[in-house]
């Protein structure tokens, strides 16, 4: 159900604990990325987004999305730990709307280079729009679990790679992407970017089954990120975005 958020001027699907599916700026507002040319250990970089907001004129509740780099896969109850820290914070911050979290996120780890703690990649926060726009939006990183469970017994295929296993399991996360785009009342030819996280090559099935999905979206290319998910034994994990502006800080 997408529901509104009563102080940040945006609606957000509600998901599980740590995070919401997806966040879309109301009409008069719009979502703007910043992407952190050096990262932050997570909890600095929420002191971070604090000083940026109050910089911009705005409060915390503008915050609706968060992008985290892991050192490596957490285990399952490793990630369910993390993200009961994680989660404190937004209490403080007091950014919990009736109990639900509504902030949107993607946290992988990277093959390459590595942080060696949790970082804050990007964040994503709302503005008012002095011009018309279009929708603007954030689709939380999903990977082959099934939606609404935190358990090991839930990912697809778990513990298999074969090209026919990636197959399904990227299949199934491209029906979430289709999911929670709809819930926003957006669709892809709203999309202005595609992220595919995982460490395995594109087949040409992979690359057929992905380019037939996103449609429209395709225009704007997929970008590859030879990342893991951000839990053992999920392989491949996709986040969606439709904005207007990006930016570097």
């Amino acid at each position: 159900m997408l529901t509104r958020h009563p102080l940040g001027q945006y609606h957000f699907l509600a998901g599980i604990d740590p995070y919401s599916c997806g966040v879309i700026a109301c009409p008069g507002y719009e979502l703007i990325r910043i992407h952190l040319d050096t990262p932050l250990d997570w909890r600095s970089g929420f002191d971070f987004v604090d000083r940026y907001l109050r910089g911009q004129g705005l409060a915390r509740e503008a915050l609706c999305a968060m992008e985290l780099r892991s050192p490596k896969p957490f285990s399952m109850s490793g990630f369910i730990d993390f993200n009961r820290g994680y989660r404190e914070v937004l209490l403080e911050w007091n950014l919990l709307v009736a109990g639900i979290n509504p902030i949107a996120r993607t946290n992988v780890a990277p093959w390459s280079q590595p942080p060696s703690h949790v970082t804050l990649h990007a964040f994503s926060f709302v503005r008012p729009s002095t011009t018309p726009v279009r929708p603007t939006f954030v689709v939380a990183g999903a990977g082959e679990l099934r939606e609404g469970t935190l358990i090991s017994e839930g990912i697809i295929r778990r513990g298999e790679t074969s090209a026919d296993a990636l197959l399904e399991k990227a299949r199934y996360v491209l029906d979430v992407m289709d999911d929670r785009l709809r819930g926003l009342g957006v669709g892809w030819d709203r999309v202005t970017a595609v992220n595919v996280y995982t460490v395995h090559p594109f087949t040409d099935a992979m690359r057929i089954l992905l380019h037939d999905q996103i449609g429209p979206a395709a225009r704007n290319g997929i970008t590859w990120h030879i990342t893991r998910p951000p839990v053992v034994d999920i392989e491949f994990e996709m986040d969606v975005r439709g904005l207007n502006c990006e930016q570097r800080s």
